[in-house]
């Protein structure tokens, strides 16, 4: 066997690869005497056929088995004796096909591999960075509560002669129409719905206002553009609606009953956990910010050579997003040159701050536990109600969907590491300064 490099230009590497015909011929050989035990053949004892028969049989589907499994070797042992680590899979070209060299050829084939660079990251202890964080505001906590509330409220029924006003829960049924004809999804029966609660498309709340029991109405609206049923978007609409029920609002006591009917000991401690819970979201905000900086930093002290394969993967994920959404405000005016030159800035981005944290990960033997992974395998599975089991053996069987699920937990887990070693500064901020969107691509 002969390994021969032909060409080494940047992090490209091309490789021509020789293995004379009898060394498959040996393997072929191995592994027919492994099954022979298992062959039945007539005219032949069991485990008594031998070997050149069963070449004549099994032969061809053996010889193939063998060259892929042995360029397979081949690579790897090429690219490990060389320190490489692939950046994408290698491309395979042989000469020749399998029944040539069953036939007595030699296997050749030409391999060519981008490799990834060589990553130096710069010493995370050495790394400053500034975290805003804010403390949770009472106003918060009480409007929270007050939400709460709301949840709770209950409705009275109104006299049958009332009129329905802003804050009534009306029961009723209807039937959407678009050019007088029905659609899916536009008919409910027995639905309540809050009069100022947003619940409906715009414009069709208010005007149930003033309606009694008993009343039929027609209700037009339009759908808004970027509804998110496709076929009903910007479309006009009737609906006929008829009002079976109107209910008032009942005072809501924000008080210990309330908080025990939420399962809560006291006002207070519903007040306590209301204010732990929006701490956690003001901590995941400060997170957020914090990490944006250091991709920021991150990106900007580091700069080598990237796989084309690897920035080409990326992008190609970005665009198929960017064509499948609504261009924003701010990118309506450029050209498709234009957006995909900023597009691949980005993909370029991602892939360099990949690199340089999975070799800060590794150079800090981060490894994502079981446990989390499971899990993360779990809420995947839970999107495909039904087939859960079905999903969780593709990721069991499927190495490189399983690595999909690992990469960002393990990003998470590098960036953590990074907090804990590197010199982290809290700087006190506005509610309003820290909920701002740090911007993460």
């Amino acid at each position: 066997m002969e390994v021969i490099e032909k060409s080494a230009e940047g992090l490209s590497r091309s490789f021509t690869v020789k293995v004379p015909h009898d060394a498959i011929d040996a393997r072929v050989v191995s592994k027919l005497e492994e099954i022979k035990g298992q062959v039945r053949l007539k005219g032949f004892r069991p485990g008594k056929a031998p070997v050149s028969f069963l070449k004549k049989m099994y032969g061809k589907g053996m010889f193939g088995e063998v060259v892929q499994d042995l360029v397979q070797e081949l690579n790897d042992k090429a690219l490990s004796d060389r320190n490489l680590q692939p950046a994408v899979q290698p491309k395979v070209d042989i000469e020749g096909d399998v029944e040539t060299i069953a036939g007595g050829g030699d296997l050749q084939y030409d391999l060519h591999v981008e490799v990834l660079p060589e990553v130096e990251p710069v010493d995370v202890a050495d790394i400053e960075l500034t975290r805003p964080v804010a403390e949770v505001p009472a106003e918060d906590v009480e409007n929270a509560l007050k939400e709460l509330a709301e949840g709770q409220r209950e409705f009275a029924e109104r006299q049958a002669d009332a009129t329905a006003e802003d804050g009534d829960q009306l029961d009723i049924d209807f039937v959407g129409k678009i050019d007088g004809e029905p659609f899916d999804g536009g008919t409910g029966e027995g639905i309540a719905l809050i009069i100022g609660s947003g619940q409906f498309i715009p414009g069709f709340e208010e005007q149930l206002a003033g309606v009694k029991v008993g009343d039929e109405k027609v209700v037009k609206v339009t759908f808004p553009e970027d509804y998110q049923a496709e076929h009903l978007a910007g479309k006009e609409a009737e609906f006929d609606v008829s009002v079976n029920k109107i209910s008032a609002p009942k005072d809501v006591e924000i008080d210990d009953e309330m908080a025990k009917k939420l399962g809560v000991e006291s006002l207070d401690k519903l007040k306590e956990t209301l204010g732990e819970r929006l701490g956690e979201q003001f901590k995941q905000m400060s997170r957020a910010h914090a990490k944006r900086a250091l991709l920021d930093k991150l990106d900007e002290t580091h700069s080598f050579d990237l796989p084309r394969s690897m920035v080409d993967q990326e992008f190609e994920q970005i665009w198929q997003q960017v064509e499948s959404a609504e261009r924003d405000e701010e990118d309506k005016d450029k050209s498709e040159d234009e957006l995909k030159a900023e597009y691949r800035t980005i993909a370029e981005r991602r892939v360099r701050l990949g690199l340089v944290l999975a070799e800060i990960g590794k150079r800090h033997k981060v490894e994502v536990p079981n446990d989390q992974l499971q899990q993360a395998m779990i809420a995947q599975a839970r999107q495909y109600p039904g087939q859960e089991r079905e999903v969780l053996e593709f990721f069991q069987k499927n190495p490189g969907a399983l690595a999909q699920v690992r990469a960002p937990l393990f990003e998470e887990r590098v960036v953590d590491l990074i907090f804990e070693l590197a010199k982290v500064t809290d700087k006190t901020v506005s509610k309003d300064e820290l909920m701002k969107d740090p911007g993460e691509e």
